[in-house]
């Protein structure tokens, strides 16, 4: 994945970053036993995909021009040069 720049978005940081911290806030509530806590870090947890998604769908997520998500026909091939 280190050749297609999988994740290296600012949509999939965000979403990421945000999921990392409701994680974070669920596991703390989780060890002191305070279910309702457990549960809105949970929530966290899906806003940051929410978010993540919602940021994607506004052109800051991977653009599909990328020689990965090309069908195999439509690309060059690997000696050609233009």
């Amino acid at each position: 994945m280190a050749g297609s720049s999988h994740g290296h978005t600012p949509a999939a940081w965000t979403g990421v970053i945000i999921a990392f911290i409701g994680f974070c806030v669920a596991g703390a509530f989780m060890v002191m036993a305070q279910p309702v806590g457990f549960w809105v870090g949970m929530g966290v947890v899906l806003l940051g995909g929410v978010v993540g998604g919602i940021m994607r769908m506004m052109g800051l997520g991977q653009k599909n021009e990328h020689p990965v998500h090309q069908i195999a026909g439509q690309r060059e091939p690997a000696g050609a040069k233009s």
